[in-house]
């Protein structure tokens, strides 16, 4: 797991009751001040509802609840690889479940997790705009069309691949 990344999250939650200052403490600043969390952190912990809610005087529950509302607010931690796979009607059609199902096997994880180490992520997504290219995944901003079962491999391969190249152009500047 990067410890980088930890670290800065649990520093963003030990500084989050002064960031709170800048907000009125009223329930119409809920979800100003959820964005301005998942900005920050890229998702909402449990630890930054509970701290929301004792700064606007309200339940945890009602913090969750208008959290979970709005599909813009993550409760998981994205993984630094985020796999997107498109299941509106064109992907649906045209097997985008089967390439959802077999990201989840080759990760063991469902729709909406991330793995433990935050490496990879899972999204299933409504729809990304390239019909004609369906069924669709996208890893980050990067489409990738025409998928098959066959092809999910081919996307870790690649990643690895990449990782192992970035890794030595580090270790080659380093030297």
């Amino acid at each position: 797991m990067n410890k980088d990344l930890l670290n800065q999250e649990a520093f963003f939650l030990d500084e989050l009751p002064q960031r709170l200052e800048n907000y009125q403490s009223a329930r119409s600043q809920l979800i100003p001040i959820l964005q301005m969390v998942q900005k920050a952190i890229a998702y909402l912990p449990a630890k930054a509802l509970g701290i929301v809610a004792d700064y606007l005087e309200v339940s945890a529950a009602e913090v969750y609840g208008v959290a979970t509302f709005y599909n813009q607010f993550r409760f998981n931690p994205p993984g630094k690889y985020p796999f997107k796979i498109c299941l509106g009607t064109a992907c649906h059609v045209k097997g985008g479940e089967i390439i959802l199902e077999n990201v989840e096997r080759k990760l063991n994880i469902k729709d909406g997790e991330t793995t433990v180490d935050r490496e990879f992520s899972i999204e299933r997504v409504a729809c990304v705009g390239c019909c004609a290219l369906a069924p669709v995944a996208m890893i980050g901003e990067t489409i990738h069309g025409n998928m098959a079962p066959s092809k999910v491999e081919g996307l870790f391969t690649r990643i690895q691949i990449e990782k192992e190249m970035a890794e030595r152009e580090k270790q080659k500047n380093e030297s």
